[in-house]
């Protein structure tokens, strides 16, 4: 995306610039929008690095694996999308010219980078490393970057892929174990890696952190981490609560502004929750499922006062984004369809059912059956942040004794 519509997105719209009623000058504050000059003198660096990405991707294999690895991290690969699809393919259409490839670091990442984005790469691309006994090669215990890629890798491992969960215990304990004896830096790195494997974490949050491990980097490394300075600018001014993370982290591309104020709704599943967790009585939280239920309105006078300030605004978005859903493709779903998806009480299911029609599915039969059948691929997400926020907070919701977490049952 050019950076000049990262520079037009950091403009607040007509709805928002209400909210700052003092001076222009106040506003361009508020906003961190930046003068013409510099804005040029970016997007012409912008430019330039696309260039170098797709001279280095072409000429220099792995180090054009490098700095999709690094533009990855650092969150803005949707400033070079084109660049890294085109990279990718091509090492993907060269995998039989490396498959006897014997740097480790190399091998790993270009299969980590591969199998991020669906390409199908066998694990037995790993076999070159063994010795004769089955064990990995006794060479590759100082390789600490190999190793710290082999555990990368083996963060994508699938069941019974049994060379990658080998892998990933061998190069565990090897860099554990080493992390007494390395310098700072490297050492810093090694733990980083081992707590924060690229594939389970979010890059926005450790972007800092990458950019601290790479002490000393020069060349292409400085110019991209210049870039994302820029974006970060245009989209960091507001320090995000707990709802707002969901939204950045679920939809990180910039061009998608509208959808992740849309996706804020996620912030009624946690107050909903904290309603029936820690004040809600018996009574109060049976009448207000059964308000939900029956989606009425006028039944909010029966509940207390906090109760009925969140049915009414719940119920205000829900209609703010069903009649943005109408308008883009002209149908509604009934009462009774929308009911059975307002019914699921896990945020995973709200949140990748809002994501579903917000990110342009239109309202069909099928799309509707499919959503309304509960498919895997929401129903595992949601078991598994359900357990896993259960086992992280349930000291902290817990009172008298019971917290009516998974735990708990």
């Amino acid at each position: 995306m050019d950076l000049k519509i990262n520079f037009i997105a950091c403009t607040i719209s007509e709805n928002h610039t209400s909210a700052y009623s003092s001076s222009s000058n106040d506003i361009n504050s508020l906003v961190g929008c930046i003068r013409d000059d510099i804005r040029i003198e970016h997007e012409n660096k912008f430019k330039a690095f696309k260039n170098m990405l797709k001279k280095q991707g072409k000429d220099a294999e792995f180090q054009g694996l490098a700095m999709v690895d690094a533009i990855q991290r650092l969150g803005v690969e949707h400033l070079f999308q084109a660049e890294i699809d085109a990279i990718l393919q091509r090492q993907y259409m060269m995998m039989p010219k490396t498959h006897n490839d014997t740097d480790l670091h190399e091998a790993a990442l270009r299969f980590r980078l591969l199998r991020q984005e669906g390409y199908y790469v066998p694990a037995g691309v790993f076999d070159r490393f063994k010795a004769e006994d089955g064990t990995f090669k006794k060479e590759l215990t100082h390789e600490i970057k190999g190793l710290m890629g082999l555990y990368e890798t083996s963060q994508l491992s699938i069941e019974g892929e049994f060379i990658l969960d080998e892998a990933g215990d061998y190069s565990h304990q090897l860099l554990h174990s080493f992390m007494t004896s390395l310098d700072y830096p490297e050492a810093r790195a090694v733990e980083h890696t081992l707590k924060h494997p690229h594939h389970k974490s979010h890059p926005k949050f450790l972007a800092k952190d990458f950019v601290t491990n790479l002490q000393g980097a020069n060349g292409w490394m400085n110019e991209l981490q210049e870039l994302v300075k820029f974006d970060f600018t245009m989209f960091a001014r507001d320090q995000p609560l707990k709802w707002w993370i969901w939204s950045m982290t679920v939809l990180t591309d910039p061009s998608l502004p509208e959808q992740r104020i849309d996706l804020v709704t996620i912030s009624f599943v946690y107050m909903i929750d904290d309603i029936f967790d820690a004040h809600g009585t018996l009574d109060d939280l049976t009448l207000f499922t059964q308000v939900v239920d029956r989606w009425d309105i006028a039944a909010t006078e029966q509940l207390p006062d906090y109760m009925g300030i969140c049915f009414n605004a719940l119920s205000n978005v829900t209609n703010e984004i069903s009649f943005k859903v109408y308008k883009r493709h002209g149908d509604l779903p009934n009462s009774e369809e929308y009911l059975k998806n307002g019914n699921l009480s896990l945020g995973v299911n709200a949140v990748l059912v809002h994501l579903f029609f917000l990110l342009g599915e239109g309202i069909t039969k099928e799309n509707v059956e499919l959503i309304d059948a509960n498919p895997g691929i929401i129903n595992s997400t949601a078991r598994s942040l359900r357990l896993w926020d259960d086992l992280g907070s349930a000291k902290d919701e817990n009172q008298d004794g019971y917290d009516g977490s998974y735990v708990e049952c």
